[in-house]
């Protein structure tokens, strides 16, 4: 069977067309984030699958869910997604959408893990250094990982920058050991 991401890919790609088209990627945001938010609901999910619930029903449950959060595009698409047994893959068209919509608007969102918290001039900073080096613009986000031991990661997109002691120290038993 093919892999989900390349089965939702043409479903992300019209959508973004829509969108851009449109100037609805705000609007498309929001109704895919609904959306896959819905179908990753534990009492939820084991109906989309059954071959027990018909493909309409299982669209107006959706669309009822929704309410008037979806516009009539967005009831559309969870018509045809339901007609076709897809709908489990919301969750992996939303991502793909919000990806094509951030290389279409130049932005990234990048995460900073550190050891201990980050006041808010450094993480203004650091966002600055990585827009900077990425030409786009960055939305950071922090968390905190006790388990870094000291310094930071830094998570945008593929790239990721390890900072941190335990990466440092992870690294230098790598070489130790060849």
């Amino acid at each position: 069977m093919a892999e989900r991401s390349t089965i939702a890919r043409p479903y992300a790609q019209a959508i973004f067309q829509l969108a851009q088209r449109d100037g609805g990627f705000a609007r498309w945001t929001e109704m895919l984030e609904l959306l896959a938010m819905v179908t990753r609901d534990p009492n939820l999910a084991p109906l989309l699958g059954s071959p027990r619930i018909s493909r309409d029903d299982l669209a107006g449950l959706l669309i009822e869910i929704g309410g008037d959060r979806l516009d009539q595009a967005g009831q559309n698409l969870v018509r045809l997604l339901a007609e076709q047994r897809r709908l489990e893959l919301l969750p992996e068209i939303k991502a793909q959408f919000a990806k094509l919509r951030a290389d279409a608007e130049g932005t990234l969102a990048a995460r900073l893990i550190t050891a201990q918290p980050v006041d808010a001039a450094a993480c203004d900073r650091i966002a600055a250094a990585l827009s900077k080096r990425l030409n786009r613009k960055v939305t950071l986000t922090t968390e905190t990982d006790p388990s870094l031991l000291g310094g930071a990661v830094v998570r945008a997109g593929d790239m990721v920058i390890d900072g941190s002691v335990r990466g440092r120290l992870e690294r230098m038993a790598a070489d130790l050991s060849r």
